[in-house]
């Protein structure tokens, strides 16, 4: 089956590092640099996703005063716009095309009762295209419980850069 026809569910990546809509921009920091991670999806608690947060984005926002980082939360870097999500069921196609018109390079996926399923990336198609599954994050698992852990503590990275594996 060609790749734009697939279910999302078959691309995606389910092996995710969240962050709780109430952990400070550092602990989101935290987690981006420990786990090497581009994208970090914010959940509420119930499960559902309240965004998308960026690399380059939490960097910036960690470039303020450290006073008043302790005062910034996860949920207000993704307040201020709509969260673009896709179905688990939806095509490849229709879901690069919501990347395309929505300008970004990654989107969460919602499964049946709205709650985050996974997060589907252009490297994930490109994996697709190239008749593999994109890469997980090592160390994280294969597919965290609902409602996904926060994980306030990672273990250290390893010196290849990679997350130490949990005893």
């Amino acid at each position: 089956m060609p790749v734009l026809e697939r279910a999302v569910r078959e691309v995606m990546r389910t092996s995710l590092v969240t962050v709780a809509a109430g952990e400070t921009v550092l602990a989101a920091w935290e987690l981006l640099e420990r786990s090497g991670a581009r994208h970090l999806p914010v959940v509420l608690p119930d499960g559902r996703c309240a965004g998308l947060l960026d690399r380059a984005e939490v960097a910036v926002a960690c470039a303020a005063p450290a006073v008043s980082l302790s005062r910034r939360y996860a949920r207000d870097l993704v307040r201020c716009r709509r969260c673009v999500v896709v179905h688990h069921g939806d095509p490849v196609g229709r879901a690069v095309a919501v990347m395309d018109a929505n300008g970004c390079d990654a989107l969460p996926v919602v499964g049946d009762a709205g709650t985050l399923a996974g997060l589907f990336t252009a490297a994930d198609v490109v994996a697709a295209l190239a008749g593999r599954r994109a890469e997980v994050l090592s160390g994280v698992g294969a597919r965290p419980p609902y409602p996904y852990p926060v994980m306030p503590g990672l273990p250290p990275r390893q010196d290849d850069g990679r997350i130490s594996p949990v005893p």
